[in-house]
């Protein structure tokens, strides 16, 4: 009973961190848009992997090392939030293009493994990511801590995430979604560049 108490709120932070909207899930909603099920799955798997790493990083210490170099940190911001301004500058020019439909440039049409490689970047370009789980570690771990519940944080969290990424390729591939991408898809296309710049400039100008 002690166990759950201890790892309820770790996983309703999670959950909420990771449900909501943000760069990594914005991708997966407009590749699922444009261009399918499968190809939203494949980037949402390299998400998943993303998410992992940094989880691993913090549940062997390592991140503190990572944290302790300003350098790295900053080298990681300039290109996550270089990355995001070459996604809004793709979805932008899109966006005004009239006529034909087309896939959404967040990420565009490749194999699965090329999908999965542009998702794992996606998350590990994102600073944000080893911060929110530095935070989360430091929510459940305790002195008096029992050695199993590292493990129970990260295999909790990351079923969670793989819940969360998936859903989203699930839900917002539906044949509703769809319609909806083809109807408004210069107007979607416009948000997304939007999205995208707005938090490729936070992640270059932030502290």
């Amino acid at each position: 009973m002690d166990t759950i108490i201890m790892l309820l709120p770790v996983y309703v932070a999670y959950l909420l961190g990771t449900a909501s909207p943000g760069p990594s899930n914005m991708a997966i909603m407009g590749v699922a848009m444009s261009q399918g099920r499968r190809p939203a799955l494949a980037l949402a798997a390299g998400v998943i992997t993303g998410s992992l790493c940094w989880a691993l990083l913090v549940a062997t210490g390592l991140s503190t090392l990572l944290l302790a170099y300003a350098q790295a940190i900053v080298a990681i911001k300039v290109l996550g939030g270089i990355y995001l301004l070459w996604m809004a500058w793709k979805a932008a020019r899109s966006a005004a293009r009239r006529g034909e439909v087309r896939p959404l440039p967040v990420a565009a049409p490749g194999s699965p493994g090329s999908l999965y490689r542009r998702g794992l970047l996606l998350h590990l370009a994102n600073p944000k990511a080893i911060l929110v789980w530095t935070a989360i570690m430091s929510l459940g771990i305790r002195p008096d801590a029992a050695p199993s519940l590292l493990p129970l944080i990260v295999g909790g969290c990351a079923l969670l995430g793989m819940l969360v990424f998936s859903g989203y390729a699930l839900l917002f591939s539906t044949e509703a979604m769809s319609r909806g991408y083809r109807k408004c898809r210069r107007a979607i296309e416009g948000v997304f560049a939007v999205f995208f710049s707005a938090a490729g400039l936070k992640m270059l100008f932030s502290r």
